[in-house]
């Protein structure tokens, strides 16, 4: 007899023998991320991606290519926290020639284990200011700057680099070129490109949260984790201007489908674009004043298609909108981004355009005698066709219809007018008897 359960022990043994030493070989290859743009929570994401894949594959290195004007202060400390408890080491790269690491992105090369600058680059102006590009004012502004400070300074000691400017860059938004930053120690040296990055660390012994390592990076193949279909479509719309022209599509292709009901397409395309806006305008600081006046600007839209207020409530609806949008974003979340003031103008100028073309529509509407149905059968001339007295048959519009007449009784072939119609029975009288045979 087969010891069935001892074969299975050993196949298990036999499996665990072979896959062990795929499980534990490193893949010594480098992986290059790309951050081009407002550090957002898109750019977080994707750069939590990026370390997972490195990490999972016991990659000897990872560079961040930095080139950004700065951004979120949520999404920059998210971004710091995930390189500073890295497994695998971090280089972060600002490049290519004429890009910049301002505001959020000083933070972010202090915090690699490795600091390089492309030439004609910059880095520094890391002075916390609100989403209009101004100082925050009062206490809550000495509390942002304060914690700032403490931030960058703690990043900066723990890679030995220069506190004092880093302190300065962020209280003084003082700036510095690349080879200012090698010379104050801000980086560790300034590369033309990716290879001679590679080429310099190699041998080069970093501390990492698991204790010091040395890298070994000559002749290691690199591989690039770009940002994918759906992350570079997340960081289209969460740019604050997009997400704004998606709320002013949202707003239009609504109303248009609440003013005329069935045509479809308005009140489709207005709610994908306001899903598209909800998710853009979670991933920012929004101030909920400004949404709040935008919804009743919404409303007050909506009133003036159903109701005739001679353009009071669009007139109302315009202001909510136009303050609603200047109010959008929130001022003291120091996060550096805002809607442009133009696109703004621009949106506002177009959706009051839009409603006095059809608040005008809608009043000539109203005011439109009708052309079709009962309704618009009042006053007209028929012939009829038997003796009414009281009720009889008249001929109209090509049609035969039953007639009453309060009045004196009406000849066969007497014109008549139609006075009321009650029911599918007109009231009529006759021509003659008001005196007027030549209506």
């Amino acid at each position: 007899m087969v010891p069935w359960g001892l074969l299975g022990i050993v196949v298990l043994a036999l499996i665990s023998v072979l896959a062990a030493p795929a499980r534990a070989e490193s893949d010594p290859r480098i992986y290059v991320l790309t951050i081009q743009g407002v550090i957002n929570p898109v750019a977080a994401r994707y750069v939590d991606r990026g370390l997972s894949t490195a990490a999972a594959n016991d990659a000897s290195l990872v560079v961040i290519r930095l080139d950004t004007p700065g951004g979120m202060d949520s999404s920059m400390r998210e971004i710091v926290q995930k390189i500073v408890n890295s497994r695998v080491p971090v280089a972060v790269y600002v490049s290519p020639a004429g890009g910049r690491a301002a505001s959020a992105g000083t933070f972010i090369v202090m915090a690699g284990h490795i600091a390089v600058m492309a030439p004609n680059t910059a880095i520094g102006a890391a002075h916390p200011v609100n989403s209009k590009g101004e100082d925050i004012q009062g206490s809550m502004g000495d509390k942002v700057l304060n914690d700032a400070v403490a931030y960058i300074k703690s990043l900066a000691s723990q890679r030995d680099r220069n506190a004092e400017w880093a302190e300065a860059a962020v209280r003084g938004s003082v700036s510095s070129t690349e080879r200012e930053a090698q010379r104050l120690n801000v980086i560790d040296f300034v590369a033309p490109d990716l290879d001679t990055l590679i080429a310099n660390v190699d041998g080069k012994m970093i501390q990492l949260m698991t204790g010091p390592t040395v890298l070994h990076t000559k002749g290691l193949e690199v591989v690039y984790v770009d940002q994918n279909l759906v992350e570079r479509f997340m960081y289209l719309i969460s740019d604050p201007t997009i997400a704004y022209l998606l709320m002013a599509v949202a707003l239009l292709g609504l109303l248009l489908e609440l003013a005329s009901p069935g045509t479809i397409v308005p009140g489709v395309a207005g709610g994908l674009a306001f899903v598209l806006a909800l998710f853009s305008l979670g991933m920012l600081p929004i101030n909920l004043t400004g949404v709040l006046l935008i919804v009743l600007a919404f409303v007050l839209f909506i009133a003036e298609i159903k109701v005739v207020s001679h353009g009071v409530l669009t007139l109302g609806g315009v202001i909510a909108l136009a303050v609603g949008s200047f109010m959008l974003i929130d001022t003291s979340s120091a996060s550096g981004i805002s809607i442009s003031r133009p696109v703004i103008v621009a949106v506002v100028v177009t959706i009051t355009a839009f409603f006095g073309i059809a608040v005008r529509a809608a009043a000539q509407l109203r005011h439109r005698k009708a052309s079709t149905g009962m309704e618009a059968i009042g006053g007209k001339i028929g012939v009829a066709r038997t003796a009414v007295n009281p009720t009889g048959m008249v001929f109209l519009d090509g049609e035969l219809w039953t007639a009453s007449t309060s009045g004196e009784p009406v000849s066969p072939g007497d014109k008549v007018k139609v006075v009321a119609v009650n029911g599918l029975t007109l009231e009529v009288v006759g021509i003659r008897q008001e005196g007027d045979s030549n209506v």
